[in-house]
């Protein structure tokens, strides 16, 4: 068994202000993904793109925190939050969803892009390639948190976190973090400049957001047979988790996007 790092959740303190390391994982996050992505709008000279950056990474921001926050609320405790409405916008109590956060940054990336004309399959291209990163920094963000934690297990790497309990658990954050973030990121930043080859007919723009809704719905639908249910959710249907059954609607929503992509690159 190893020893969970006793690492305090905040980072700097300057009286009543507290900086957080969690919350500095999400800044090093979204700096790495608007370097990232600057980086390939240069590279493939779109320069309308460039030129809407910065409105168009505010109206993702706030898709990821709206959607992330409304998605914990409508997913993992509903009954609560019906019954406390005033804490529906509370961030920063804590919850937040993934799930709900895909879906907020895709409709804000959607609405953004028809109201400004860009294209948004091609910025869709050029941001998931980015998403792991933050992904990446934010389980790491979790297991500092010492939150998210896995199931009791015998494994050598075992460890006890603070809120779990006395027994050993996976840490199943860690394995998030190798899967979502390092694992997908090497796999669409290989893929990248596809789209963008157009001798490549079979893999039209929006090809890679459907492989990252893949990709990352099926780690995050291994991972969860290591991580602990939800407390006030437990197992949803037929012993799969929440996390399990959201992904799975994600699984599907890449594949019919794949396929519809790839008919509409033939006509």
């Amino acid at each position: 068994m190893l020893e969970y790092p006793q690492i305090d959740p905040i980072l700097l303190s300057i009286g009543p202000l507290a900086i957080r390391w969690y919350g500095l994982m999400y800044v090093i996050g979204f700096a790495a993904a608007y370097w990232l992505v600057l980086i390939q709008a240069r590279r493939f000279s779109w320069k309308q793109l460039l030129s809407h950056m910065d409105n168009l990474n505010l109206a993702l921001i706030l898709g990821v925190i709206l959607g992330g926050r409304l998605g914990y609320v409508i997913f993992y405790n509903p009954l609560y939050y019906l019954h406390h409405p005033g804490e529906i916008l509370a961030t920063w109590s804590g919850g937040m969803s993934f799930h709900g956060g895909c879906i907020g940054v895709v409709l804000a990336g959607f609405w953004y892009c028809r109201k400004r004309k860009l294209d948004f399959w091609k910025a869709a291209d050029l941001y998931v390639a980015t998403v792991p990163v933050g992904l990446f920094w934010g389980r790491i963000g979790n297991f500092i948190n010492g939150e998210l934690y896995g199931r009791v297990t015998s494994v050598p790497w075992a460890m006890v976190f603070p809120d779990g309990g006395s027994l050993p658990r996976h840490p199943s954050q860690l394995y998030e973090a190798f899967l979502e973030g390092i694992v997908l990121f090497l796999l669409l930043w290989s893929l990248k400049a596809r789209p963008w080859n157009k001798s490549l007919k079979n893999w039209p723009h929006g090809t890679l957001l459907a492989l990252f809704l893949c990709g990352y719905g099926c780690c995050r639908f291994l991972v969860e047979f290591f991580r602990e249910p939800d407390a006030q959710l437990g197992f949803i249907l037929m012993h799969l988790s929440m996390g399990q059954l959201l992904s799975s609607f994600m699984i599907l929503a890449g594949g019919i996007l794949y396929i519809g992509r790839k008919r509409a690159a033939t006509r």
